[in-house]
């Protein structure tokens, strides 16, 4: 069953998606700064032991660890992020939007939480 508008019963509906659009940058930004931490000491560390490579060796491993920790830890981040977002979008956000009367909404609740008497 398509959602409908609980205001003037249209079936033009749009998502807001604010959630997943906000928890997915905050989690982009924890998990890149988080990656090029993490990597950083470790590069440090593989720097030191490098450091027999030479200081040009060194220096070029330390920082593509940081830059490769910092993509993985960015792209970590900002799907648990948007996951995240998802579950704010669905259960706490008036995410729907009417596209004919610009009203805002949360979905319907289940069948089975209107049996039940929850909420929803």
């Amino acid at each position: 069953m398509p959602l409908e508008c609980p205001r003037c019963q249209s079936t033009r509906i749009g998502s807001n998606n604010y959630g997943k659009k906000g928890a997915g940058v905050v989690g982009a930004g924890a998990g890149t700064v988080g990656g090029i931490s993490a990597a950083s000491s470790g590069a440090a560390y593989g720097a030191s032991l490098g450091f027999f490579a030479g200081p040009v060796g060194a220096t070029v491993g330390s920082l593509s660890g940081a830059i490769i920790g910092g993509l993985v830890g960015g792209t970590t981040g900002a799907s648990a992020g948007v996951a995240l977002g998802s579950v704010l979008d669905e259960q706490v956000l008036d995410n729907y939007r009417c596209l004919d009367c610009n009203y805002c909404f949360r979905s319907a609740p289940s069948e089975e939480s209107e049996a039940s008497g929850d909420p929803g």
